[in-house]
């Protein structure tokens, strides 16, 4: 009896899932334990196991294509067997309207003598390669057009708002038409380029028919099965076509979009550009250079100020827009205030120095912080906790995230069970986890259940500052932590050197009143400047 394959939920936060690449294709033999696909979630890319045995006689979305959770991924079931029922007309993106559903999968035989559907152009569309990706970028094209692709070659790399990825072909045929430059972006499910025979009229594509009336019209054929995850029959929006002017026998400049709006705003006369780009082409860089040459009378000379204005915009990363979405959003629903204290680091730069004597790992300030959190959350379990909508939850594990800055943005690792960790295996997690971070390598455990996240930027000179709560849903504090300070304090009228970091703590109103967190704040100090006490 066939059983439909669905995404599952491989973290707490995912909405769906995109296809990052087939392992099986229609007609293979599966067992109970195969990895089927690759399925990229929004932090990183895992394996698809199947879970029947049998012969995968359905593939529900191609590859590159995103997928809701508990969405219909593909079908297993016996050769030949009518599945029709479990997938619903709505749910068979890759099987054409007019083919009978009794012969969805065919032998590889029988597909061979079949007629091929008669398109002879399809649109190559913008993949939703994460599940908060609302466009991505073009960030390089490695096919020009006219250029003969196949399937399997890559024609871009897109920039999305975790990664630059590349953007798999899955025509064979030519690359007719380019829908968007270099440094555009595309929304998902958006034109991209069009492939096809040589001289095809591909304008219906773009002028939104959901395929070409002859594709319309013809007679039933059966869909090779084997060719079903990398032929489909795609969904066609309207799509704007990019403007570019070429360079003719009339003298018209070539010139990018971008370039030419640059020198329209500084009233720069592009013909006098010398284009640096391919044939001569201006590019924005050229505009951004460029020094007008003054129109002087003859035998006149005349004093010039030789700057030009110029500034440049740097398009959004999709991983800065996500950040952007996330923090807004916090902003919108925490009624956050904050609480600033000063810690005298005297006793705990001693500690540290005498810690780090018998340590195998390097202790850092940062870890010393991180523990004394811990130990102090444990102590005000109502600190460690989060609004919920109807209740308030108060957490007994302590998961503390880091705040971690990379290239592209910040990403928050996460310590579990933090206040359990002797301080040389807290440093030794720490640093695991700041390099995964920094290389790409983090995995959905390592980011997720925060309870409480610590954000230090102590070590590029900053005082004091106020953090964004990484998450509402998940915590309901955020401990902002400055740079240690030496500075003249006085006792018992005498002046004498110290070293003092100031800290602030911006709290969810709705969870943390002024008063619990103060107490917290209060314990934290007596655990830095007396740094024995969190470690019994």
């Amino acid at each position: 009896m066939a059983v439909v394959v669905r995404m599952p939920k491989m973290s707490d936060i995912m909405l769906e899932g995109v296809i990052a690449d087939w392992l099986k294709k229609v007609g293979d033999t599966v067992k109970a334990g195969d990895i089927i696909a690759e399925v990229e979630t929004d932090k990183a890319t895992m394996e698809l196991e199947n879970y029947e045995d049998g012969t995968l006689l359905y593939i529900g979305v191609e590859k590159g294509k995103a997928v809701p959770v508990d969405g219909v991924i593909a079908v297993v079931g016996s050769l030949g067997e009518d599945f029709s029922s479990l997938i619903g007309e709505s749910t068979a993106p890759l099987v054409t309207a007019s083919a009978p559903k009794a012969e969805i999968v065919a032998l590889p035989i029988e597909a061979e003598k079949t007629t091929p559907v008669n398109v002879n152009a399809v649109a190559v569309r913008m993949p939703k390669m994460s599940d908060t990706m609302v466009e991505g970028v073009i960030a390089e094209w490695l096919k020009k057009v006219g250029d003969v692709v196949k399937a399997g070659d890559i024609l871009a790399e897109v920039e999305t708002d975790k990664a630059t990825m590349e953007l798999d072909n899955y025509e064979n045929g030519t690359l007719l038409y380019i829908g968007a430059e270099k440094g555009q972006g595309v929304p998902v499910d958006g034109i991209i380029a069009i492939i096809g025979e040589p001289g095809a009229d591909f304008q219906s594509l773009l002028q939104g028919n959901s395929q070409p009336k002859a594709t319309v019209e013809a007679a039933p054929v059966v869909v090779p099965a084997m060719a079903l995850p990398s032929e489909p029959v795609l969904k066609v929006e309207v799509a704007t076509q990019v403007s570019q002017v070429v360079n003719n026998s009339e003298g018209r400049v070539i010139a990018s979009p971008l370039a030419k709006a640059m020198a329209k705003e500084k009233g720069i006369n592009i013909s006098n550009v010398n284009g640096s780009g391919d044939n001569g082409r201006v590019i924005k860089a050229d505009i951004d250079n460029f020094v007008p040459q003054a129109a002087m009378p003859a035998g006149q000379q005349m004093a010039v100020a030789n700057g030009v204005e110029s500034f440049e915009e740097i398009g959004l990363t999709q991983m800065r827009k996500a950040i952007a979405r996330s923090l807004a959003d916090s902003q919108s629903t925490a009624v956050d205030f904050q609480l600033t204290m000063e810690i005298n680091m005297d006793k705990a730069m001693a500690a540290r120095t005498s810690m780090n004597e018998v340590s195998a790992v390097k202790i850092s300030f940062n870890d010393m912080i991180l523990k004394a959190c811990a130990v102090a959350l444990k102590k005000h379990p109502n600190v460690n906790s989060s609004w919920r909508g109807e209740s308030i939850r108060i957490n007994n594990h302590v998961h503390i995230g880091m705040a971690v800055a990379i290239k592209d943005g910040l990403i928050v690792p996460v310590i579990r069970f933090a206040d359990t960790l002797p301080l040389s295996v807290l440093a030794a997690t720490t640093k695991e986890l700041g390099g995964k971070a920094k290389n790409g390598q983090l995995q959905p455990k390592d980011w997720e259940g925060n309870t409480f996240t610590v954000s230090n930027l102590g070590m590029f000179g900053i005082e004091s500052f106020t953090s964004i709560i990484n998450n509402p849903k998940n915590e309901s504090c955020i401990l902002s932590v400055g740079g240690i300070k030496e500075t003249v304090a006085v006792k018992n009228g005498a002046f004498y050197a110290t070293n003092i970091m100031k800290i602030t703590l911006t709290c969810d109103h709705r969870v943390v009143d002024g008063a619990s967190g103060a107490a917290f704040l209060v314990t934290l100090k007596e655990l830095l400047e007396e740094p024995y006490k969190m470690l019994v």
